[in-house]
């Protein structure tokens, strides 16, 4: 199975091989490492791992967390396998179908970020305008109605929040840590460039439309 582990390490020399090799003694195949942030003498990196289960993924934790000054923040499974792309698919999708944009984000965004379901929520009646196929029948987060991206845990629910026009997608996951600033900066580029898409694409289909009036007019 695929996992993704985000882990806390000292920022020097030596202690991300330290960390390898016990990933290695665990017979996880390290596939990918992502650097989080770095500040403070510490970093944050997500690793992308093949894990062929041979013990309980809270085991891989504790083993991982005996390299002197490391912390594994969250180990969850994850559909986001290297070199495949989901960000770049997703887009590739909008500009193909842009009048199915705001369903192609929501179906295709857990799986870019590791999440578990997402949704867009009208900002003004909090109802659900469309979830993706693993979301709940009742959202706990229709009340959020945030005026930046945001992100908040609640009732052990991590959830992400981007407003969008007159409403906002919410990203949730309910494994692994809340989300961090890079996936939340990661969520919101993702949907202005849609919105951006979505948008050319109709302005495009109204002048086309005027053109045609006003050929018709003169004719």
């Amino acid at each position: 199975m695929l996992l993704r582990l985000r882990v806390s390490l000292p920022d020097r020399p030596g202690v991300l091989g330290q960390v390898a090799r016990a990933f290695g003694v665990m017979g996880a195949d390290i596939l990918q490492v992502t650097v989080l942030e770095r500040q403070a003498g510490r970093a944050v990196d997500d690793f992308t791992v093949f894990w062929p289960g041979l013990f309980e993924p809270g085991e891989l934790r504790d083993r991982i967390c005996v390299v002197p000054g490391v912390r594994v923040d969250g180990v969850w499974p994850t559909r986001e396998a290297p070199g495949t792309n989901p960000d770049y698919d997703l887009l590739g999708h909008v500009a193909g179908e842009p009048e199915r944009a705001v369903v192609t984000l929501v179906d295709a965004i857990p799986d870019v970020v590791s999440a578990e379901w997402a949704v867009v929520v009208d900002s003004g009646s909090g109802s659900v305008l469309h979830g993706s196929w693993q979301a709940p029948e009742e959202v706990p987060a229709a009340d959020l109605t945030p005026l930046r991206a945001s992100a908040v845990t609640r009732d052990g629910l991590h959830l992400a929040c981007v407003p969008m026009d007159g409403a906002h997608l919410v990203v949730a996951r309910s494994q692994g840590p809340p989300f961090h600033q890079a996936e939340l900066d990661k969520i919101s580029r993702l949907t202005g460039v849609v919105r951006a898409l979505a948008r050319s694409a109709a302005g495009r289909e109204h002048a086309s439309g005027a053109a045609g009036r006003s050929g018709c007019r003169s004719g």
